[in-house]
């Protein structure tokens, strides 16, 4: 995706765990790099041909932390939607959306799913979602231990029970993984050494 106007939005929903209509609507005021952090403060949401911006899906915004190559991406995402737009006269502020036309205009959640069914068509890659991403970013985060509390506010779900119940796929390996740190945790303190 890297070089399309599909990069940064990648970057946003297997990185960050973000929706599509919550990649739409983020503007750089919501964005903080110097502490490595977005706030999901809107949703964008497609109807029919236009778009309404809402609160987010769970009525409640929410504070992701963003990886260092998130940040170092979005940071030259920045520079060069900056110089762009100054081509055109336009400087960027606070207000312009960080995934946007080569106007400065909102790319919708419809243009989004659109352009990447395309790319991944193209690519022969097995087509997936964009949302897919989303799942991913989720998934990743519980099989490498991740407790499910922070998983769930990282993506936005209004209680954990819904990333559990959505992601209850990835907890079996994590049970045998419970079981092995218990039972070496206990064998230490009382002194017994591994069974074999």
């Amino acid at each position: 995706m890297r070089g399309s106007a599909l990069f940064v939005p990648t970057l946003l929903a297997a990185l960050c765990g973000l929706r599509r209509g919550e990649i739409a609507a983020l503007r750089w005021s919501s964005v903080d790099l110097q502490r490595g952090q977005l706030a999901v403060v809107q949703n964008a949401e497609q109807l029919n041909k236009t778009v309404r911006l809402k609160e987010p899906k769970n009525g409640r915004a929410r504070t992701v932390a963003l990886p260092s190559l998130v940040i170092e991406e979005l940071k030259t995402h920045r520079l060069e939607r900056a110089e762009a737009l100054l081509k055109l006269g336009v400087r960027l502020s606070a207000e312009h959306f960080v995934c946007c036309h080569d106007d400065a205009s909102m790319m919708q959640p419809t243009y989004l799913t659109h352009q990447w069914l395309k790319k991944i068509r193209r690519s022969g890659l097995p087509v997936r979602r964009l949302h897919d991403l989303r799942h991913t970013h989720a998934t990743q985060l519980l099989a490498s231990g991740i407790h499910p509390k922070i998983a769930s506010e990282r993506l936005g779900h209004s209680k954990v029970g819904i990333t559990l119940d959505l992601y209850s796929h990835v907890l079996p390996g994590m049970q045998e993984d419970a079981a092995a740190k218990i039972d070496e945790a206990l064998r230490r303190a009382i002194g017994r050494p591994e069974a074999d």
